[in-house]
């Protein structure tokens, strides 16, 4: 047994940390809910996660729910693989920043766009501010980039090329000339390819 279990669906946020522990490289076990059987809502998962959703983990006896967590609590619980600076390396800032700017702002936006929710007039009362805002934002984190991190590879690229790559899916994030080339570096990720083929 795993000292790492993942609970998760294929076709949900889960897919972010299935692909963070291929990068990372550490054994894990996996736990499909089949959200047709509602076994997200079933007794026993409410106790790893009250709100029924995935992704959770447990980690040595420690749960760990929200993707954006996760992806952080897990690149700091195995530092060799490098995927999160270390807490006195000035990038660790910057990799903070990026990560939850795409949980707190990209995803939100993203959202709304999806669902055609129709804009606010205060701006200051929604955490993104604008579509337009956020994405502008997004793709400034982007340069000069190959990576979030300049040329170090992260957890934060991880968390919001999958949000580029979702949002590009389902046409809710638009085909930026920045977006297009950081997807394209991303689905070369061999740790990506191995995730999506269902390893």
């Amino acid at each position: 047994m795993a000292d790492i279990t993942l609970y998760t669906n294929p076709m949900s946020r889960g897919r972010i940390v299935h692909w963070l522990l291929e990068e990372l490289g550490v054994p894990y076990d996996m736990k499909i809910l089949d959200f047709e059987k509602r076994e997200h809502k079933s007794p026993e998962y409410l106790k790893i996660n009250p709100m029924g959703k995935v992704p959770a983990i447990v980690h040595r006896g420690t749960v760990v729910t929200e993707a954006a967590a996760i992806c952080v609590y897990l690149a700091d619980a195995y530092p060799k693989a490098g995927l999160a600076p270390a807490l006195d390396d000035p990038q660790r800032a910057t990799y903070l920043r990026w990560l939850f700017f795409g949980a707190g702002c990209v995803e939100p936006a993203i959202v709304d766009k999806m669902l055609h929710r129709p804009t606010v007039e205060r701006k200051s009362a929604l955490g993104y501010g604008s579509y337009e805002d956020a994405v502008n934002a997004l793709e400034g984190a982007l340069w000069p980039g190959p990576w979030i991190l300049g040329q170090r590879f992260s957890a934060a690229d991880i968390y919001v090329g999958a949000l580029v790559q979702w949002g590009s899916q389902v046409k809710a994030l638009e085909p930026r000339p920045k977006f297009v080339q950081y997807m394209e570096r991303i689905a070369a990720r061999p740790a990506l390819q191995k995730t999506l083929k269902g390893a």
